[in-house]
């Protein structure tokens, strides 16, 4: 049996018994180089990380276009770093499952360094902060989720979090984006030295929310005369501080125990999967899909490696939005969420179960090449109709792919506005009519049911976690199902808050249309199934 810290320059055989690629490189080579001078930090440490940028490290590592590794800066999970990387030398199997049943295994050793980085981690904490202060670090990139840049709750107000950032010393920053503007606080102080700071989140304009996120919180310092004018001028200005936009995707699931099973039986060890208290879900090997796509606005202030020699797309920030907003907004996520809302009110275990329901099919067709693709710009450098196709022909129904509705579903109040309100906003600036609008809609029905926490067979059930639904569950939670009663009420808070969709929903008119789907679901068991059967069939 292989294991991850086995010597694969010394005994590659064992690799190669149990089909796996191993670098050519040296990871010790590496961490020294890295120590020495740093160039990447990427934040988070999760599964995206450990299947997507190690391996574009490790590519451009192999061809000796890069001579150092990434520094793991994960700010949520302390568990992360000492249960999945420090144990595994921060090496990782990626594990690349195709739609026929292969899966091409390849050892990373691109991670240089890994560590926890939060106050309540002084090492960590005081670490970062010295790579921080180097002049030859070029990029940082980020992997944390929509909510990890989030300083605003559910009405648009500052959060308790962001208020004490704001106002408090750098040095005790709670939140992501505080604990970055310290980290940029004290490369400016170093010698003012330029850096692109690169969101890879799966959200449009990233950059952009990046950008105004870390300046929310440096304003505040300034006013409060804990950083100096200057500071601001810094991050202003693109010629030192970048905030590129990027689009990213690959689908990605939480490890699976099928794909530890084939692993365990072809040779290889480290198999277990880990479940922390803070419900990461992560494993000494990483699986994805084969499809995978970067693009990144091409600013750099202190140059960078050459990314496009490992799949990387550099281009203009238009073109990466309209490629992100074709992504995010129209061809990949809005149908993923769809599915993630329903196939969990359905009782579905797999997104490529639910492909083989007809009507979940024609729900996210409609959504897809009626609803979204009219209304969204063609990028020029990946075709829409071309992306939409592999999406539902090859890539949602793959089996080999263990991801499920549950996974995609987390934190659905924060993709919304960006996964459809977008689309929306286009109708209206285009002067389109919302009327013809039938699949959002079901969607935001969909979701308002599922808040209740009850599913189609009108059994309770645990909803993926959503910094919102708490707040969003009280609303709707006396709701029983078969009983005749004026949902208006019920959901007058939730498709007014702007927050959330984007606009309230009774403004533009759907709101009514929202609440009607919504009433169908509510008939009694059975009834979400029928009422998208009907929706459908209506078209």
């Amino acid at each position: 049996m292989v294991k991850l810290t086995d010597n694969y320059l010394e005994a590659p055989e064992i690799f190669e018994q149990a089909q796996i690629k191993y670098p050519t490189y040296d990871q010790n080579d590496i961490i020294k180089l890295t120590q020495e001078k740093p160039q990447w930090v990427h934040f988070g440490g999760g599964n995206l990380f450990r299947c997507f940028h190690a391996k574009i490290a490790h590519d451009l590592i192999n061809q000796g276009e890069l001579k150092t590794g990434v520094i793991v800066a994960e700010t949520y999970d302390e568990n992360v770093i000492n249960e999945a990387y420090i144990p595994f030398s921060n090496r990782m199997l990626q594990v690349v499952m195709d739609e026929k049943g292969g899966y091409q295994k390849t050892l990373l050793a691109s991670v240089a360094q890994s560590l926890y980085y939060n106050q309540q981690n002084p090492s960590g904490w005081q670490a970062l902060r010295h790579i921080f202060e180097q002049s030859s670090l070029q990029l940082v990139t980020m992997s944390i989720t929509e909510k990890g840049y989030q300083l605003t709750d559910i009405n648009g107000e500052l959060t308790a979090a962001a208020k004490a950032d704001i106002t408090h010393d750098p040095e005790v920053a709670q939140t992501n984006m505080g604990a970055i503007a310290r980290l940029l606080l004290a490369r400016f102080k170093a010698g003012r030295y330029p850096i692109a700071m690169v969101s890879t989140d799966n959200f449009s304009e990233n950059g952009q929310k990046f950008q105004e996120g870390i300046l929310t919180i440096a304003k505040g310092w300034v006013k409060q005369q804990l950083a100096p004018t200057e500071f601001l001028n810094y991050l202003t200005d693109p010629d030192q501080v970048s905030f590129p936009w990027s689009m990213i995707d690959r689908i990605t699931p939480n490890p699976s125990e099928q794909v530890a099973k084939v692993l365990h039986d072809s040779g290889f060890e480290d198999t277990t999967i880990i479940h922390t208290p803070k419900h990461t879900n992560i494993a000494p090997f990483g699986n994805t899909e084969v499809t995978y796509y970067l693009v990144i606005e091409d600013q750099f202030p202190n140059g960078r490696p050459p990314l496009e020699n490992a799949g990387v797309i550099l281009t203009d920030r238009q073109t990466v939005n309209d490629v992100d907003q074709m992504k995010v907004t129209a061809c990949l996520n809005p149908l993923h969420t769809a599915l993630a809302i329903f196939g969990s009110l359905l009782g579905y275990q797999s997104i490529a179960d639910e492909m083989t329901n007809p009507d979940l099919v024609n729900l996210i067709k409609r959504l897809g090449y009626q609803e979204a693709l009219p209304v969204v710009k063609n990028p020029g450098i990946i075709q829409p109709k071309a992306f939409i196709d592999e999406v539902i022909e090859r890539r949602l129904p793959n089996k080999n792919i263990p991801d499920t509705p549950q996974r995609i579903a987390s934190d659905t109040s924060q993709k919304i506005p960006v996964r459809y309100g977008v689309t929306i906003k286009h109708y209206l600036d285009n002067k389109r009519s919302l009327d013809s609008l039938r699949a959002i809609p079901l969607v935001f029905a969909g979701w308002c049911r599922y808040l209740m926490a009850i599913d189609d067979q009108g059994e309770a059930f645990i909803p993926s976690l959503d910094p919102l639904y708490e707040q969003l569950h009280e609303y709707v939670k006396s709701i029983k199902l078969g009983q005749s009663t004026s949902v208006h009420t019920y959901l007058q808070p939730i498709l007014t808050n702007q927050q959330i969709f984007g606009f309230d929903l009774y403004e533009i008119q759907l709101g009514k249309k929202v609440e009607h789907y919504f009433e169908q679901m509510i008939q009694g068991p059975g009834a979400i199934m029928r009422t998208i059967q009907t929706v459908m069939e209506d078209n």
